[in-house]
């Protein structure tokens, strides 16, 4: 398959003419609210990578990992639900309608030659489980959330897209229809059906698909629907936003927040364990799931810590928090009545 295809395409003029008026884009590229260089002051890329060749112990599992096989074809439509795919890509159905987030389903964490395969288990759903979708939500361009293989696979199920700005250039390079593609800055909302409004809201991180960073917008979004208030979190390192979040649109039913592929040589772009707290309670969220792990080894901890951690600091804090296999149903509806196992203690 052409890599230059699954590239995708730099925002046209009109969208750059356009860019260039927002208080959140300088020079030709977007900017976080808060500085973010890549890696810690007095860092460079190069020793990071050298101490990525280093070996760890445990940084991928040594059985097949478990999961579910949830028909979701044939969900009850009254279901509230939310399954999880492993990394950063789930599906929710709530009052009626379907989400689909940052699917991530050729295998791969990314398409280049000898690329980081998933676990095994972790990668048995694909884009032919899937029922229509009437929103693919995409919280920014990387590789492993952004994967052309799947969501060209998908394009036939998907109602419409929603992106920051800069993200719908891929989709209409991949020959989508732009009446399909909503794409939006920080802050702004749109009303996507009776009772439900999607806000896209801000994350500490970056993008880009190879060299070319921070021409698009990398993302988190709140989900209001009819009966639910959901903050459904990008990658993200921790900041002030966080707490803007949590004041503006907060208390959340739920969140879905990132948790993995953290090391302390680049704190500023992914959240690091003792952070997770503390963005939750800025949030006011009532219960969450640690997602962007247990699929890809992309960072130097062994690849149970998110969870492990994650679990720990929220039973210490008391704070609820739901902890499904891969493809388990959450009952949304249910979340203060649920109990969930540490399935991952029997693959450590």
């Amino acid at each position: 398959m052409n890599l230059v295809k699954q590239l995708g395409q730099f925002p046209d003029e009109k969208r750059k003419e356009y860019f260039s008026t927002l208080p959140n884009y300088l020079d030709g590229k977007f900017q976080n609210i808060l500085p973010t260089p890549a890696l810690l002051e007095g860092e460079s890329m190069t020793k990071a990578l050298l101490q990525s060749l280093c070996k760890v112990e445990n940084t991928s599992p040594k059985a097949e990992l478990p999961y579910v096989v949830t028909d979701l074809k044939n969900l009850d439509p009254k279901e509230n639900v939310l399954l999880w795919f492993g990394h950063s890509s789930y599906f929710i159905q709530v009052d009626g309608k379907t989400f689909l987030i940052d699917p991530v389903f050729s295998g791969n964490a990314s398409p280049m030659p000898g690329s980081i395969k998933a676990f095994q288990g972790a990668d048995y759903y694909k884009p032919e489980h899937m029922p229509a979708i009437d929103f693919l939500l995409i919280s920014h361009d990387h590789w492993d959330h952004l994967d052309y293989k799947t969501v060209q696979a998908l394009k036939n199920k998907v109602g419409k897209v929603i992106c920051g700005l800069g993200t719908a250039q891929h989709f209409e390079y991949w020959g989508w229809d732009p009446h399909q593609l909503i794409e939006k800055n920080w802050w702004e909302s749109v009303d996507i059906a009776e009772g439900f409004k999607i806000t896209l809201t801000p994350s500490r991180h970056f993008s880009g698909r190879l060299l070319n960073r921070n021409i698009s917008l990398w993302t988190s979004f709140v989900l209001k629907t009819p009966s639910m208030n959901l903050f459904l979190g990008g990658d993200s390192g921790y900041g002030n936003h966080f707490t803007e979040i949590g004041r503006q649109y907060g208390p959340f039913d739920f969140a879905v927040m990132e948790s993995g592929q953290y090391n302390e040589k680049w704190p500023y772009i992914h959240t690091l364990p003792e952070q997770l707290i503390r963005e939750l309670q800025e949030l006011k969220a009532k219960n969450f799931i640690p997602v962007h792990n247990s699929k890809f080894k992309l960072a130097q901890h062994p690849w149970y810590e998110p969870l492990e951690l994650a679990a720990r600091h929220a039973e210490e804090n008391n704070i609820p928090i739901t902890l499904p296999k891969i493809g388990e149903k959450v009952d949304l509806k249910q979340l203060g009545n649920s109990t969930w196992n540490k399935w991952w203690k029997e693959y450590m």
